[in-house]
């Protein structure tokens, strides 16, 4: 079974602007960084309760999982939604609290 997932429109852009800024001193890290991001997420696709709830975060039904090997990343997604829906790719020192609470929750394409 091949877990499906999709990123939301602004989750993309978050991967998009990690790779472009890892890029600027290596394209071969930020294509690491990369494969192991899109690697995290079909493993929450198969096993969506991995992640845990921050209700310090938010009181919306996300799941945050941190990157293994890039523990930098943390992936917030939607568990109940089908294919998985990844919501934001941020750096852990964001203030990612801040951040959920500006975006819309639309749903992915």
């Amino acid at each position: 079974m091949n877990a499906r997932f999709q990123f939301t429109r602004l989750a993309a852009e978050d991967l998009d602007a990690i790779w472009w800024f890892i890029a600027e001193h290596s394209r071969d890290a930020a294509d690491r960084v990369e494969r192991e991001i899109v690697a995290a997420c079909r493993r929450l696709a198969k096993h969506p309760l991995m992640g845990t709830k921050r209700r310090d975060i938010t009181s919306l039904s996300l799941r945050f999982w941190t990157v293994t090997k890039f523990p930098n990343y943390v992936i917030a997604y939607r568990p109940e939604t089908a294919p998985l829906q990844v919501v934001a790719v941020l750096h852990g020192k964001r203030d990612l609290k801040e951040i959920l609470e500006g975006r819309s929750w639309e749903q992915a394409p």
